[in-house]
């Protein structure tokens, strides 16, 4: 007899249960220190976007949140309010590997950019580099457009940054 394991249950929730800012902070140092080689510094990065956000979570413009599948947290993204004024930032987009293919990276982009609709931004913009294949291959489907890049030397390696945007 054969029997088959029930779908995975995948839950798009807000940020903000204990333990969700630190689980993002590591698991960013975690998972680019094995994918891409990155160092320490990356994470301390992913600290300080963290701690921002903790400080006022309630912050006009701001939000984030966690995926969760299976009950456990596999995912996340927040925006934040951009330099420019109708600007909104997306960041810290993260998929762990076990939950990656099942929609999780697009539903989070999706929750991001209708956030940033509703909260009355007119762009949305991230930065990120161009090794990140997979992410910026969600970018894409999504609408984003690439619009600068530049060479730089940061997390310990030789990388392309790339700026892209979508209009609201």
């Amino acid at each position: 007899m054969t029997t088959t394991a029930p779908p995975d249950e995948v839950r798009i929730r807000p940020a903000g249960v204990p333990g969700d800012l630190g689980w993002v902070v590591m698991e960013h140092g975690r998972m680019y220190a094995d994918e891409y080689g990155w160092d320490i510094t990356f994470e301390a990065l992913v600290a300080q976007i963290m701690a921002d956000f903790g400080r006022d979570p309630q912050r006009a413009g701001q939000a984030g949140w966690i995926a969760d599948v299976n009950g456990e947290r596999a995912g996340c993204i927040f925006c934040v309010p951009g330099d420019e004024p109708g600007t909104a930032q997306l960041r810290t987009l993260l998929v762990t590997p076990a939950a990656r293919g099942r929609g999780v990276g697009g539903q989070l982009i999706e929750h991001c950019a209708d956030f940033a609709r509703a909260a009355g931004f007119r762009r949305l913009t991230l930065w990120t580099n161009d090794v990140l294949v997979s992410a910026r291959r969600l970018y894409e489907e999504a609408g984003f457009t690439l619009t600068e890049e530049d060479r730089h030397h940061s997390f310990g390696q030789d990388l392309v940054g790339q700026r892209w945007s979508l209009r609201l």
